[in-house]
This record gives C-alpha cells, sequence and structure tokens, in this order.
C-alpha cells in the first residue's frame, strides 16, 4: 500500500510541475483611435527611421532628418513602415512555429485506475509512443519548405513595395517637369499675347491673331491647373507607398540622380534576363519550395503505411502484491494502407509541380515582352534626345542670335521657344514610357538593373526579418 502511494504522489508532482513550466495567455488588445494616432504621426523625421537606416546603409546619416531624398533611401522608408510587410513577417513567424509544431514529438501517456469497488485494487500504465518510418523527419521538411516559401513570399512583398514606392516617386518627378515646362510655356505665351496686343493697337494685325494667342494662353492655365492637381495626387501616392501620411513628405526635396539616363539595352541582353527571371524570381523560387512541401507530404503519407507503437511498463497492485508488466500496442493496418491519403498527396504533388512549370513560362515570356517593350521605348528616347531636342536647341540657338542682331523680332523667337517646349515634352514623355518601361524589366527579373540601385532580396536578409520596433514607429 506504501508503493502505491508513492507512484501516485510522484505522478502527481510530475503533472504539477509540468503544469508550471505551461505558457499562459497574454492579451494584446487593438485599440482603433491609438494605432490610427500613430499612423497619422508617422513621418521621415522618425528617429527609429534613422537607426533602420544607417545600419542598413552602412553609414551614419547626418544631418538628420536629410532634406533631399532618393529611391534607396525612400524604398528603405518603405520597409520601415509599410504595414504590408507586418503581415509576410507574421507568416513567417507562423511558419517558424509550424516546423517547431512538425519537429514536436508525441507525450506519453498514463492510465491510472483507483481500487473501486475495492481498495485493494489498483491499475498504473504508463505508454510512450514510437513514430515509425520517419514521420516526424518528413513533417519537419515539408514544414521546413513551407517556411522557405514563406520567406520568399516577404522578399517578394518587400519587393512589391519597393516597386510601388519607384513608380509613385517617378510620377512625381514626371509631373513635377511637366508642370515646369507648363509654366515655362505660360511665360512665352503671356509675352507674346502681349506683343499681338500691342500689334493690334497700332493695326498692324487682325483681331483673330490676338483671340488666338490668348486662347492658347488660357489652354496653358488650365494645364497648369491640371498638373497641380497631379502633383498633388502623386505626392499622396508616394506618401501611401511608403506608408506614411502626405504631411509627412512636406518641405522635402526628392532626386533621382540617373532619371535621365536609363541603362542601354547592350547592356542587358536577351539572355542574361532570362537568366535572372528564371533563377531570381521570388515568385518561381517560392512555387518551388511549396513543390519540395508538397513532395515532403506525399513521403509523410506513404510511410503512414506504417503504423506507430505504444510501449511501456504497467503496475497493477491486488491483494498486497504487485505485479509489474510490458506492453506493447500497434494499430493493425487490415482495411487500409492510406491509399487515400496517399493519392491526394501525389494528386497535390502533380499540382505543385505543374504550378511551378507554368510559373517558368509565364516568367520567361514576361521577361521577353519587357524587354522588348523597354528596347523600343529607349529607342523612342535616343531618337528624341539625337533628332528632335538637338534639331530643336540649335534653330533655338540660330534665332536668338538673329533677334540680336536684328533679323528677326521676339514674336519670331516666342513661336520657337513655344516649339521647343512641346519638343520637350514629347521628350519627357518618351522619358517616362522608358523608365515605366524599365521598371516593368526589373519587376520581371525582381532587382534593381541599375548598378548603383542596391536593394535587398535575399529571403533571409535582416532587412525583411527584422520588424522595427513599435516603440519607434
Amino acid at each position: 500500500m506504501r508503493m502505491k502511494r508513492s507512484l501516485v504522489f510522484f505522478f502527481l508532482g510530475t503533472w504539477v510541475l509540468t503544469g508550471c513550466a505551461a505558457r499562459r495567455y497574454r492579451p494584446a488588445p487593438i485599440v482603433p483611435t491609438e494605432s490610427a494616432s500613430r499612423l497619422e504621426s508617422r513621418n521621415l523625421g522618425d528617429s527609429g527611421l534613422q537607426v533602420f537606416l544607417e545600419a542598413n546603409l552602412g553609414h551614419p546619416v547626418a544631418p538628420w532628418p536629410p532634406k533631399t531624398w532618393g529611391l534607396g533611401m525612400l524604398s528603405l522608408a518603405a520597409l520601415y513602415f509599410d504595414p504590408t510587410l507586418e503581415t509576410a513577417r507574421a507568416r513567417v513567424a507562423e511558419a517558424q512555429a509550424a516546423v517547431v509544431t512538425a519537429g514536436a514529438r508525441p507525450n506519453p501517456s498514463l492510465s491510472v485506475a483507483p481500487g473501486i469497488p475495492s481498495s485493494y485494487l489498483f491499475n498504473l500504465d504508463f505508454a510512450v509512443p514510437i513514430e515509425t518510418a520517419s514521420k516526424r523527419g518528413h513533417r519537419i521538411e515539408s514544414a521546413r519548405s513551407l517556411e522557405h516559401a514563406a520567406r520568399f513570399d516577404l522578399a517578394d512583398s518587400a519587393w512589391k513595395v519597393r516597386s510601388g514606392v519607384r513608380i509613385a516617386l517617378l510620377n512625381y518627378l514626371l509631373a513635377s517637369r511637366s508642370l515646369d515646362l507648363l509654366r515655362s510655356e505660360e511665360q512665352v505665351r503671356r509675352e507674346q499675347a502681349d506683343i499681338l496686343a500691342q500689334r493690334f493697337s497700332v493695326g498692324e494685325i487682325p483681331r483673330p491673331e490676338v483671340d488666338l494667342a490668348r486662347i492658347e494662353l488660357s489652354k496653358t492655365h488650365l494645364a497648369i491647373s491640371t498638373a497641380e492637381g497631379q502633383i498633388a495626387e502623386a505626392k499622396a501616392a508616394l506618401a501611401a507607398s511608403i506608408g506614411i501620411p502626405v504631411a509627412g513628405l512636406q518641405e522635402l526635396t526628392f532626386l533621382w540622380s540617373d532619371l535621365d539616363s536609363p541603362p542601354s539595352t547592350e547592356s542587358l541582353s536577351p539572355g542574361q534576363i532570362q537568366r535572372e527571371a528564371v533563377l531570381n524570381r521570388l515568385d518561381v523560387r517560392r512555387s518551388l519550395a511549396q513543390y519540395a512541401a508538397a513532395e515532403a507530404d506525399l513521403q509523410l503519407e506513404i510511410s503512414k503505411q506504417y503504423p506507430d507503437l505504444q510501449i511501456g511498463p504497467g503496475y497493477t497492485y491486488e491483494e498486497k502484491k504487485n505485479f509489474f508488466t510490458l506492453g506493447l500496442s500497434t494499430t493493425l493496418p487490415l482495411f487500409n494502407r492510406n491509399q487515400g491519403p496517399i493519392a491526394e498527396a501525389e494528386a497535390r504533388r502533380k499540382e505543385a509541380a505543374a504550378a511551378f512549370l507554368e510559373k517558368q513560362a509565364q516568367v520567361i515570356a514576361g521577361s521577353e515582352r519587357a524587354l522588348a517593350l523597354y528596347d523600343a521605348a529607349l529607342r523612342e528616347l535616343t531618337e528624341a534626345d539625337e533628332s528632335l531636342h538637338k534639331l530643336q536647341d540649335a534653330q533655338l540657338q540660330m534665332m536668338k542670335q538673329a533677334v540680336q542682331v536684328g533679323e528677326e523680332d521676339r514674336l519670331a523667337l516666342n513661336g520657337v521657344r513655344i516649339e521647343s517646349s512641346a519638343v520637350t515634352r514629347t521628350r519627357l514623355d518618351a522619358l517616362a514610357r522608358a523608365q515605366k518601361a524599365l521598371g516593368e524589366l526589373e519587376d520581371a527579373v525582381q532587382r534593381p538593373l541599375d548598378p548603383g540601385d542596391i536593394f535587398p532580396t535575399n529571403p533571409e536578409s535582416p532587412v525583411l526579418n527584422k520588424a522595427p520596433k513599435d516603440s519607434q514607429r
């Protein structure tokens, strides 16, 4: 009877100790007003952002905050602020936890049967489950593959954030240049209308010529108003792409040093672009990781054909006598050998393989199309630079010289300036198409094609996996 009580106390003590080591629930309530207040207070002068930038740039950023921001620093700021990355990081954390779950070994079981109806009867059974056929290893392999897929998804989300910042910054800078051109043209057209009004007043020209000049001046006024609205919209889109309110971009200057000189197509061969797309595209690598998970799942289902074991000692107390036994139990695979789940896993593996090949084909076709569009846009930009723009500059210089020697008047010079402004706008449109085509080409290979532009696309990069502290945000 004394041994019986000792065993009971031993197992009760073990249960109490394991219960003390258990994790406890910690509430994490969301207060919408507080989160909204934090979002509204975000700006590029955040001290936490300074630490984040300096850690990833490898050099101090002084003075802080800087007045001029380029694509690289704005992209890193978006990695710091953008909430979509927090969602992707949470999925990575969930996948990491799934690896822990997959590697967990099954707990032993304890069965206690007290003496009923007699106090001289007592049974205690302790069983340790044993997994066979490497089931645990296959579970871990599947979970690790899905963790890799989650990391690729995080890197893909980071690239999409960078791509959004690039598009928004490009639209803002192009809209600003367009507005500057329209304002310069407005000055020329106002001067032209004044000259024509003076000539009409002395009877040199008819009234319709003055009215036509004033109509063109009114059109320019309207175009300026439209351009100002486009700039406000582009700045709001830029702020949204970074993850801050538009008020956080006030009194800042944005710079893109290589905006007017996109890389030549000679430096981007079709073979290189295709290799980069197939090898570097994060969604392709994610599909490959998902296929590896599907293959591990199939191996797991095949290994489930072999039943697990339950082994452990037993103790029985009966009429002041102690009996010790060693038991072994298993499931007999008499009615099925896991055929259904194996067939499902095989089908999922085929589906994952087909999805991978489909993604590869789409990536190759998309990269070829993007390169062709970029080549056409770059040739158009080169033509605008070498033909139209240079020809118009030469004509403008000749007209200025003619006005200085008295061969032409200021009205003719204004006409040439207006034509030059139109050519400059044509060149700006060609530049916009070339840069947008370059952005699509970069999206096709998911890496910057400008040698001076460095952006982290490695899924293991600490820039992506280490979330900034909420207190810094």
